[in-house]
């Protein structure tokens, strides 16, 4: 009987994934921790001219050159000063490397596919398309964000226009 009941629970972290979970204003977000290759204090960046508003410009990160987006910005939130917890994710997608700037980081979250549930069509400040889910856990609500289809969107192909 202890093997059947060790399967299923390995089954479950089988389809358990990891997310970052991070903050902007009130809310709270997460992405697929796979996505992540590092987290970093916000420094300048170069700006870009004619990029839109919610690309902050571009960085060196070991000779690489890596287009930093706004979250704020690009999901219409209220403007937030830049303070000592406002970090840059920088994160693979696809192939492309980017950095994307949150008010902080949280923690890293397992979430069984129990724990998700489909993002809901309305009242959300951003895109459905970007949605993955909502993940609950106890008292908390993350939004659950696909950053693979929010960072190769028709704008990000604008970034490598503008940045070439």
């Amino acid at each position: 009987m202890t093997s059947t009941n060790s399967a299923s629970v390995a089954a479950v972290e089988a389809h358990s994934r990891e997310f970052l979970v991070f903050s902007l204003g009130e809310e709270e977000y997460a992405i697929d921790i796979l996505k992540v290759q590092e987290i970093r204090g916000y420094e300048n960046v170069t700006r870009i001219a004619n990029a839109p508003d919610f690309i902050k410009g571009v960085t060196n990160l070991r000779g690489v050159i890596v287009p930093i987006v706004d979250l704020r910005i690009k999901f219409h939130l209220d403007k937030v000063e830049y303070g000592g917890q406002t970090v840059v994710i920088v994160v693979n997608v696809g192939e492309r490397v980017v950095g994307i700037v949150v008010d902080g980081v949280s923690d890293v979250m397992t979430l069984t596919p129990e724990q998700i549930k489909p993002a809901p069509e309305f009242g959300v400040t951003l895109s459905s398309d970007y949605l993955s889910g909502l993940g609950s856990l106890d008292d908390r609500m993350l939004v659950l964000v696909d950053i693979e289809k929010l960072l190769t969107s028709e704008e990000m192909a604008i970034v490598d226009r503008v940045s070439e």
